[in-house]
């Protein structure tokens, strides 16, 4: 049998090219390898975003396009909706017994985003205890591998200890102990500068952003701001139009022809990204083009999620069945 991965994404807003490079890239590769399953994490969305789930609702549809247009293919990934699978929750329950509230204080992943949030004197209960609520995400299909992004690890770490915390205390092979996956080795910085891009930081370049949008947003990269005329020299380190040329310019020589010129004062801001658009485009206009098909036939694929909700829901529930028995509260 083929391995089983579990990954996911908040319904949120569209994805952008940090997601592509982050998660999309591999799990398009991982697809014809494993069993892959894709968790739309709607009810994790409402722990902060309880108070406009509208957002979140329209937001469902936005990551179903992202991903057909990326290439997941429907038939050979299991993407489903998290609130369609009420064993999660169930799990999730069981599993709390197995932690502490001093342990989930001391997760550095929960302690970033809670500052990040500005959570820090008054957090929400739902927020706070999302960690163990993603274990049960990755459990209710006993996933192998979960790829992630290397600030998730600690997430991947908790939900190893609380499968064979299980696993010890009722003397059971219930739960896997998954692994993590990791895609890039660094965040994708914003077109601002700031190490990470973020759909709230507004420095995000969409998968859906059309070329005329793409080529304003290219216009606003950050580059090196000491560098006042073209004639100056530059600095490449830290300069975020030539960390995209990196990633997406397959012209290595064209690259490696720009830094240098750059570095001597030998070539301006524009003409770097000018040839940055055209790389960008590249690689974007195709995954545009695949966005808009699926725009089209949103319904056909809402459909497609929701039955796959329900072969999830019977796997769950094998799952929640098998825990019972460990616990002897199966009656």
């Amino acid at each position: 049998m083929k391995k089983r991965i579990l990954t996911g994404d908040r319904p949120t807003g569209k994805l952008h090219i940090g997601h592509l490079f982050g998660s999309l890239q591999n799990r398009v590769k991982l697809q014809d390898e494993y069993d892959q399953f894709v968790m739309i994490a709607n009810v994790q969305a409402l722990t902060d975003n309880f108070d406009n789930p509208e957002k979140v609702k329209e937001s469902i549809s936005e990551l179903i396009c992202d991903y057909y247009a990326v290439g997941i293919d429907f038939e050979k990934t299991t993407i489903f909706i998290q609130s369609e699978v009420p064993q999660i929750h169930e799990i999730f329950i069981y599993l709390a017994n197995f932690t502490t509230i001093q342990q989930v204080s001391h997760n550095p992943t929960i302690k970033t985003e809670i500052a990040d949030k500005k959570f820090e004197s008054s957090t929400p209960l739902g927020f706070y205890i999302y960690p163990i609520h993603q274990a049960g995400d990755i459990l209710v299909v006993n996933a192998d591998l979960v790829p992630v992004g290397r600030d998730q690890a600690p997430m991947i770490e908790s939900t190893r200890e609380l499968a064979r915390k299980f696993n010890e205390t009722y003397k059971s092979k219930v739960f896997n102990e998954p692994q993590a996956i990791f895609g890039t080795e660094k965040n994708i910085p914003g077109i601002d500068g700031n190490v990470k891009m973020g759909k709230s930081l507004g420095n995000a370049i969409y998968l859906s952003d059309n070329s005329e949008t793409l080529k304003k947003k290219i216009k606003m990269i950050y580059t090196d701001p000491n560098r006042i005329h073209a004639t100056d020299p530059g600095k490449i380190e830290g300069n975020i139009a030539f960390f995209y040329h990196d990633l997406f310019n397959e012209d290595l020589d064209e690259i490696e022809d720009l830094k240098s010129r750059y570095k001597i004062g030998k070539v301006s801001d524009v003409e770097v990204k000018e040839r940055l658009f055209f790389a960008m485009e590249k690689v974007l206009s195709p995954i545009r083009e695949r966005r808009k098909i699926a725009e089209n036939q949103k319904d056909k694929l809402l459909e497609i999620v929701l039955e796959n909700s329900k072969k999830v829901r019977a796997i769950g529930q094998g799952v929640v069945e098998k825990m019972k028995d460990a616990m002897k509260i199966r009656f």
